[in-house]
């Protein structure tokens, strides 16, 4: 890291922010009573190829562009795109809300927006922002995981990936039988290149046996880890308490010496507060488009010393390169060099004018800064 630690990158950053008026904290403006016209438009794109998970088979986007233009004419751009099942909102109740708002308004109207649509916040603490992210210290790139698809369509993408250079992989799992994907396992081990490694991603699919049985399996194999074996419940659920599904999760983290990576269970604001507090020893995976207090999140995981994956949650280039400055801005406490991003998946609409960066292994910070939100917003008129 140059001798420069990841609390000092993330202090300059907050003090850069707050000096120009922006709060860190939440990513809107800090005190000021700016006015913007407010503008958004919906969006309901089909997939390049149906996305098949644990959840079934998702064949459409759906989600909102935020556009907050100034009295001066500087314009920011934001994306609120929830995940179904995955949190707490609806697109459907986004896009009332935002109309509820009007045409007129002012940064105050931002505190209005619920905790329970963390999304939309996000995309309007976004759209305050801009582009004003501190590129101190930044790294020129970052590895990239590629994304496999599920079951045995799987074996013939791993050398295709691999002759691209690819090293880490992501598979989804819990997709078909497990007795049948454990073999498959075997069969993914056997492609990889020298030296990868391969994520399974079981999207709260297992039950605790089915579990126990992968992460048996996993111990001797290259598994860099498994994301979210089994179900979540949000924070909200609960009462920010832990709950006897986080309990499950708890006990095969300490269980087995492949580490688990927790997703579907950091599905809100809150979460990530309660599962550092839980002493959890294993992988966060952030998707920044989904957490409304973004900053303040990666604030408390650089405190805990926390491994941490940035991850797409399958948005247009608007949410993508809001996520992405987050990812280049991190510094990961725990490892010598970051681990791959979760950022794999372009080409993914069938229209490739929403497309974030195309799927390559390694992503260079340049290519974020030249993603066009307002090329978006054209095409979605």
């Amino acid at each position: 890291m140059n001798g420069i630690s990841g609390r000092a990158i993330w202090a300059n950053y907050f003090l850069k922010h707050v000096a120009s008026g922006i709060d860190p904290r939440n990513g809107w403006l800090n005190g000021l009573r700016v006015r913007f016209l407010l503008q958004y438009r919906r969006y309901a794109l089909p997939f390049r190829g149906p996305v098949r998970t644990a959840h079934g088979v998702w064949t459409v986007r759906e989600g909102v562009i935020v556009r907050l233009e100034d009295a001066s004419g500087r314009v920011g751009w934001g994306e609120a795109a929830p995940v179904p099942g995955f949190g707490p909102e609806t697109v459907e109740e986004e896009a009332g809300f935002l109309s509820g708002m009007g045409e007129r308004i002012e940064t105050v109207a931002l505190d209005a927006v619920p905790p329970a649509m963390p999304c939309l916040r996000r995309a309007l603490g976004s759209a305050c922002a801009g582009s004003a992210a501190d590129k101190t210290a930044l790294p020129p790139h970052l590895p990239v995981a590629a994304l496999l698809p599920a079951g045995k369509a799987a074996l013939a993408m791993v050398p295709v990936r691999s002759e691209a250079g690819f090293r880490t992989f992501k598979w989804k799992v819990g997709v078909g039988d497990a007795a049948d994907e454990l073999v498959l396992l075997d069969d993914l081990c056997a492609l990889l290149p020298e030296g990868a490694r391969l994520r399974l991603d079981a999207n709260g699919a297992w039950d605790r046996r089915t579990a126990e049985r992968w992460l048996e399996r996993c111990a001797e194999r290259p598994v860099e880890f498994v994301e979210q074996p089994c179900f979540a419940l949000r924070a909200s659920q609960v009462g920010g308490r832990l709950s006897k599904e986080d309990d499950l999760l708890l006990g095969l983290a300490g269980s087995f010496p492949t580490p688990i990576a927790l997703d579907e269970s950091l599905a809100g604001d809150g979460d990530v507060e309660r599962w550092i507090g839980a002493g959890w020893p294993g992988v966060f995976v952030v998707k920044p488009t989904l957490h409304g207090d973004l900053a303040g999140s990666l604030v408390q995981l650089e405190k805990a010393k926390a491994s941490v994956v940035f991850s797409s949650a399958l948005e247009t280039a608007v949410g993508m390169q809001a996520a992405l400055r987050a990812a280049f801005a991190w510094r990961e406490p725990t490892a010598t060099k970051p681990r791959a991003l979760g950022f794999g998946v372009a080409p993914l609409f069938a229209d490739s004018r929403f497309d974030g960066p195309l799927a390559a292994p390694f992503l260079y910070r340049e290519d974020v800064e030249r993603l066009n939100p307002e090329a978006v917003w054209n095409a979605l008129s």
